[in-house]
């Protein structure tokens, strides 16, 4: 049956179908291309932005800190002691979570940036970012670093507070995030 193609002969209905069909269609005047002919290479030149779609932008920051006092795990100045007890104890609903197992420096620093700031725009208050413990030669390289990038200037002012989470949520391998509100 190899290139014995059989054709199936066309209904009254189908071909009354395709006639309706076709019916505001004019014939292409153009001239298609031969079967053996090469179609033409795709343009890849840049499409242009169209002029009224505003740039991208980050988020603007809630405003000045109250205090200039750095961030660390539990401590919590500037916020209420049942929200501080709630975000120590994982009380809190966590509303995203991000988990930078895997990821070098470069690509973590990155990835938590940009979750930050996307879930401050989506106005979530507690996170989970994990980071994994560690390996037992060394110790987490992204434990020690995310408290700090935490502290950055520019991620700090959408910040509240950050605990080590409770071990049902990673332990020391993950934090507790509380961001500010949006106003």
């Amino acid at each position: 049956m190899s290139g014995d193609r059989r054709r199936r002969l066309v209904s009254r209905d189908e071909a009354r179908l395709w006639r309706e069909a076709m019916k505001g269609a004019t014939p292409y005047e153009g001239r298609l291309p031969e079967a053996d002919e090469a179609p033409p290479p795709p343009d890849l030149s840049p499409l242009p932005v169209p002029p009224e779609q505003p740039p991208l932008r980050e988020p603007v920051p809630p405003g000045p800190a109250r205090s200039a006092h750095a961030l660390d795990h539990g401590k919590t100045v500037g916020i209420d002691r049942r929200t501080a007890d709630r975000l120590k104890k994982g009380g809190m609903a966590i509303e995203a979570r991000l988990d930078l197992h895997g990821l070098t420096q470069d690509e973590a620093y990155g990835a938590l940036r940009r979750f930050l700031l996307a879930s401050y725009e989506r106005e979530r208050r507690c996170l989970l970012v994990i980071t994994g413990k560690g390996t037992r030669e060394g110790s987490g390289v992204l434990r020690g670093q995310v408290p700090r990038w935490l502290n950055e200037a520019s991620l700090r002012p959408f910040i509240l507070a950050f605990s080590y989470a409770q071990p049902r949520d990673g332990g020391e391998g993950a934090l507790y995030v509380l961001l500010k509100r949006r106003r």
